[in-house]
């Protein structure tokens, strides 16, 4: 494989090396919540915000192996991959279409306890605060707006930035984290 940080490879190829033998390294860089309800069989979970290259890279027995980084849809590992290249772990390569594609293509997963993904509870506080400040500031005080616009420039921001702060936050909340005691029993299935 070539050096580039723009590196991809498709979920069937991927498993295709799996299936063929072949020691893959597949790191899921979703949160734990989203992890625990479905994730491809090879991967384990290194969420992005905690993500360090150097010891994921120090836990390979082959350090010139490629890692496969892999997320939801493929935004999130590509933000992975930028940070082993700052690391100078060239050899990360993107999972194109991430564990939708995977889901999609049918290929084996675990399955364990669902959650509403990161995107749709952003989606959820987003609209629900400029719902808030909408009624609010027709129905009260018009300050109450500011929170509207406050909201509306967030995501402005958001979608030029590549950045969600408030995904970053709510992924950080305790509906989003996993306790270690939890005793889900995920199970494997091909879909």
């Amino acid at each position: 494989m070539s050096t580039s940080t723009d590196q991809t490879i498709s979920v069937e190829q991927l498993q295709h090396l799996a299936a063929s033998g072949s020691a893959v390294s597949v790191i899921d860089v979703r949160t734990p919540v989203e992890f625990r309800a479905v994730h491809s069989v090879h991967a384990r979970n290194v969420p992005l915000d905690s993500l360090n290259p150097a010891s994921v890279v120090s836990e390979q027995t082959d350090t010139g192996q490629p890692i496969y980084v892999i997320c939801k849809s493929g935004a999130r590992a590509a933000k992975a991959c930028t940070a082993f290249a700052a690391a100078g772990f060239t050899n990360a390569v993107n999972v194109e279409g991430g564990t939708d594609a995977w889901v999609t293509a049918g290929l084996p997963v675990v399955r364990g306890k669902k959650a509403v993904s990161l995107e749709r509870q952003v989606r959820i506080a987003a609209g629900s605060l400029v719902l808030t400040g909408s009624v609010a500031g027709y129905f009260g005080p018009d300050y109450w707006i500011g929170l509207a616009a406050f909201v509306g420039a967030g995501l402005v921001f958001a979608g030029i930035t590549d950045t969600c702060g408030m995904g970053m936050l709510l992924a950080k909340m305790p509906w989003n984290q996993i306790d270690a005691s939890s005793t889900d029993s995920p199970s494997c299935e091909m879909k």
